[in-house]
């Protein structure tokens, strides 16, 4: 026999072996197993709350139906803002939502998340699957019972809706924003009043004044939930997310549960809905952004001393709470050398490339 036939008879034999073996997801004994995904996001926002549901429908495909997971939206099962707490707690088998809604109980959750003057989806993605970002979160998220995945990106935020013109810093004192996690951190330092308060509540206390502004995600998001209706000014750049990173959360004891090509099917499953997400938002932002041009919206940059001045008291934040969160510092000193180094780079291979691509006619 030639080496080329007992290759092609070997490779033959293996193939047609794999066939013949079923996995797990095909065998006639594999397991259902039913799971309900807790979502913090309104079904309205279709390309957030949807990447819940590209993770169910690929689950399901890969077990041949056996693994299913039933999403439902923030609110039906349990409030938005509780997503953590509910998995954490094994109401619910696992969750989608982000990290940062959670810094009340340890700020080191806005790793997972998104960091004011931090990484941009790219960035993101890249230390989280490559950098040892996911080894760090993972290690952390040990202690609420969690092993989380990274599961999707709306690339780099706008600054928020306000009703009137910010024309300088002393335009923040006083001022009452919608804004969660550090970012809220920061404008408080800066002198405006943050709150946290989940998509589907916005627009009412907008409306009732409850809000001078409100940031949420940007153009495609923000024209479904109308908040140019009420404020017309609407700011870049969301310098506290550059790259902000939603998570797929599961309780780690239901994990461990699971047979092994259901992991697989699920681990795999998070990876589409990432990088769909952020596809998704990349397409049908710039369209959003005409039409609410079209409808009288005015586009604004933050000032320069907004901008210098959040960027002073945001590493300011982050040498205090490293010098007082264990959990904080170890994840800090590794994210802060990873996007240092991210910088350098980029400022040499992207940035010139854009500015060249932008500006230049």
């Amino acid at each position: 026999m030639q080496r080329r036939d007992f290759i092609k008879g070997a490779a033959g034999a293996g193939l047609a072996g794999l066939a013949a073996a079923p996995s797990i997801a095909q065998a006639a004994d594999a397991p259902v197993i039913n799971w309900r995904l807790a979502s913090s996001f309104p079904k309205s926002l279709d390309t957030i709350y949807g990447a819940a549901e590209v993770l169910s429908k690929r689950v399901a495909a890969l077990t041949n139906g056996k693994f299913q997971i039933r999403v439902f939206a923030g609110g039906e099962l349990v409030p938005g803002l509780q997503v953590l707490d509910a998995v954490q707690n094994g109401t619910v088998e696992c969750g989608h939502t982000a990290s940062y809604y959670y810094v009340g109980k340890n700020m080191a959750f806005a790793f997972d998340c998104a960091v004011p003057f931090g990484l941009t989806a790219r960035q993101q993605n890249s230390w989280m699957y490559a950098g040892g970002g996911l080894q760090l979160m993972r290690e952390f998220f040990k202690n609420y019972n969690i092993v989380q995945f990274p599961g999707g990106n709306t690339g780099t935020q706008m600054g928020g809706w306000f009703r009137h013109e910010i024309k300088s810093l002393a335009d923040l004192k006083g001022l009452k924003m919608r804004i969660p996690g550090l970012g809220g951190k920061i404008m408080a330092k800066l002198g405006a009043v943050p709150q946290t308060l989940p998509g589907g509540d916005i627009y009412p206390a907008l409306e009732r004044g409850a809000l001078d502004a409100a940031e949420w995600v940007g153009p495609y998001d923000d024209e479904k939930l109308g908040f140019y209706k009420i404020a017309k000014h609407y700011y870049y750049p969301g310098w506290w997310e550059g790259g902000p990173q939603l998570s797929f959360m599961v309780n780690i004891d239901k994990w461990n549960a699971l047979p092994e090509t259901y992991k697989q099917a699920f681990e795999v499953a998070t990876m589409e809905a990432n990088a769909m997400m952020l596809a998704q938002y990349d397409s049908k932002n710039p369209p959003a952004m005409m039409r609410l041009i079209q409808q009288g919206v005015k586009i604004h940059p933050f000032p320069k001393d907004v901008m210098l001045a959040a960027r002073e008291r945001a590493f300011a934040l982050y040498d205090e709470e490293a010098a007082k969160n264990p959990a904080f510092k170890k994840i800090y000193i590794e994210w802060k050398k990873f996007r240092d180094s991210e910088i350098q780079w980029f400022k040499v291979g992207e940035a010139p490339y854009q500015n060249f691509m932008y500006y230049v006619k």
